[in-house]
């Protein structure tokens, strides 16, 4: 437990100094490239088979097997490859494991990473240039950019740090501390197959329904108490936020998307800043009707966005502390 507390302060740090270095070799890298490789195959042998018009349940539910195999296949290999690096570090030596284990938390997050990409696009809106801030915003949204004026280019940029405050920042550091780097791995295929599979769209609606079920139920929990600490970080961020505000958008508003997660931490900084987000979006050609999450007090600017990353810092820094607290309890007792 030592080690592990020594390793996940550490990888915290490493995170908000390096964030993610362009080019070097990254774990969630190789696991897309694994989920792609997986989903080409799983997909030609499914279309291989000679199924007619007649029998499209039938491809359905082959769809969903095929897509379920990947779940486990990808998560199998995640845990080996991991749990096998990991334990012949701390065999071999416990300083090279702690290192190890750091390097690996580190990997996990995505703290600065996520500040670094959303202030690529409040750059780009500051100084005007909205052609370069569409194509900044489309590398972190899935969603089409191409028409999207200047609010709501800012909106999206506001709705991503808001969810991936969620996804990429508070779930994977509760399931590193709660099972180190190997849970935390283990969080992240699961959390990179439903940003690539888990689309309602003719390609993966069967097919990725088990990655996205799954992404659903690991998050459920962890996006409830990132709502929570948002809402903490609502009342310590200083006057920019409303925490009281905060709670009451949150408490009418966490339920309004399709998704039982995105919407408890979109609700929570909706309210903080007082701007309404969501609404009716673009999603490959299609338009999605969604209704609208907190109040149009004021009208939305780029300057949320280093808002809304001022709350997703706060609520970071509050996570790390509440989980080595806990480990250090569990360690003394």
């Amino acid at each position: 437990m030592k080690y592990h507390m020594i390793a996940f302060f550490c990888g915290f740090l490493l995170d908000l100094m390096l964030g993610d270095p362009r080019g070097s070799p990254h774990p969630v890298r190789f696991i897309g490239s694994m989920i792609a490789e997986l989903e080409e195959y799983l997909s030609n042998h499914v279309s291989s088979d000679n199924v007619s018009c007649e029998n499209d349940a039938r491809r359905h539910v082959k769809e969903i097997w095929s897509g379920a195999l990947l779940v486990v296949i990808v998560l199998l290999i995640t845990f080996a490859v991991s749990g096998s690096i990991l334990f012949l570090a701390y065999y071999i030596n416990v300083y090279l494991g702690t290192a190890t284990e750091a390097v690996m938390t580190y990997w996990i997050l995505a703290v600065k990473c996520l500040k670094d990409e959303s202030m690529k696009v409040y750059f780009c809106l500051k100084d005007g240039a909205l052609t370069e801030a569409r194509k900044a915003v489309s590398m972190i949204v899935g969603r089409d950019t191409e028409r999207l004026d200047e609010e709501e280019i800012t909106k999206a940029a506001v709705e991503t740090v808001a969810e991936n405050t969620s996804d990429g920042v508070i779930a994977p550091m509760l399931y590193t501390a709660l099972g180190g780097p190997v849970l935390g791995l283990m969080y992240k295929a699961v959390n990179t197959m439903d940003s690539m599979i888990g689309y309602k769209n003719d390609r993966y609606l069967y097919f990725g329904r088990s990655a996205a079920k799954l992404d659903d139920a690991v998050n459920f929990i962890p996006a409830r108490i990132s709502a929570c600490l948002l809402t903490a970080a609502a009342f310590l961020g200083g006057k920019s936020f409303s925490g009281k505000r905060a709670f009451i958008i949150y408490r009418r508003d966490n339920k309004k998307h399709e998704s039982p997660n995105s919407a408890q931490t979109e609700s929570v900084c909706a309210g903080a800043l007082g701007i309404r987000l969501a609404g009716d979006a673009s999603y490959f050609g299609r338009v999605v009707n969604k209704p609208y999450i907190g109040d149009a007090l004021r009208k939305v600017e780029y300057e949320d966005i280093r808002r809304v990353n001022r709350l997703m810092y706060i609520a970071a820094f509050l996570c790390e502390f509440v989980c080595l607290l806990v480990m250090s309890l569990a360690y003394l007792g």
